[in-house]
């Protein structure tokens, strides 16, 4: 054996995968859910201006970006201060998956908003002389819940996975912190000798990313008044 319990690193290195996936997709929807409805609501020049941006971060080739801008920016973010050794590693993956991440969502808000700009309620809203605040926030983003839940539901897991596979490849948290990526790394070493070390922490985030998959599905169909009960 390794002279370590799998368990104790598990459990450990879940909380730090946990905390970058749910920081991640917050910055990810909170960014792209207001550069979606202000593309969506105001339209021409503004949208297409936003849509170009959109556009060029999502041509980015972003993980071998994160890979090659690993070293540099958490030298950078240690030497501001902001953050030490792993706390810098883990506020760089943050970062950057966010900045990454939101053009997506963007893209999805934006989509729905420009479909509920042109339904009835929205133009009696305007007929009746609602300001546009009011519409965006009385409106539209009640409507927008059911996409916000489905891309919830979707980015946690990934970024669970996302971050697991940057920590397997040195990118993200390192040694002697744990997460699911470095017990997976550390455990290629011992896969003949012992394979439930590779095995147990495979199956564990298998389960992780389907089970958070299937409670967004279930969540989605229960607060969708379209589903069939």
């Amino acid at each position: 054996g390794t002279g370590r319990d799998l368990l104790a690193q598990l459990l450990y290195g879940s909380r730090i995968s946990f905390m970058v996936a749910i920081l991640t997709t917050f910055t990810s929807l909170t960014i792209g859910f207001f550069v979606g409805i202000i593309g969506g609501y105001f339209r021409g020049r503004v949208d297409g201006y936003l849509g170009r941006f959109t556009d060029f971060l999502l041509a980015f080739p972003a993980f071998f970006m994160i890979v090659a801008l690993s070293e540099p920016m958490v030298g950078r973010i240690e030497q501001a201060g902001i953050a030490q050794g792993n706390g810098a590693r883990i506020v760089f993956l943050i970062i950057f998956l966010s900045f990454f991440g939101w053009p997506g969502f963007s893209r999805l808000i934006r989509s729905q908003v420009l479909s509920l700009r042109e339904r009835e309620f929205v133009t009696a809203a305007q007929a009746m002389g609602a300001s546009r605040r009011r519409i965006i926030l009385k409106e539209l983003v009640p409507n927008l819940w059911a996409p916000v839940i489905v891309v919830v539901s979707l980015s946690l897991p990934a970024y669970i996975a996302a971050e697991a596979t940057f920590s397997f490849l040195g990118v993200g948290v390192q040694a002697p912190a744990s997460t699911f990526g470095l017990v997976l790394s550390d455990a290629v070493g011992y896969w003949r000798e012992d394979p439930a070390y590779l095995l147990i922490p495979s199956v564990l985030l298998i389960a992780i990313v389907l089970s958070l998959n299937l409670l967004g599905d279930a969540i989605r169909d229960a607060l969708d008044p379209k589903a069939g009960r």
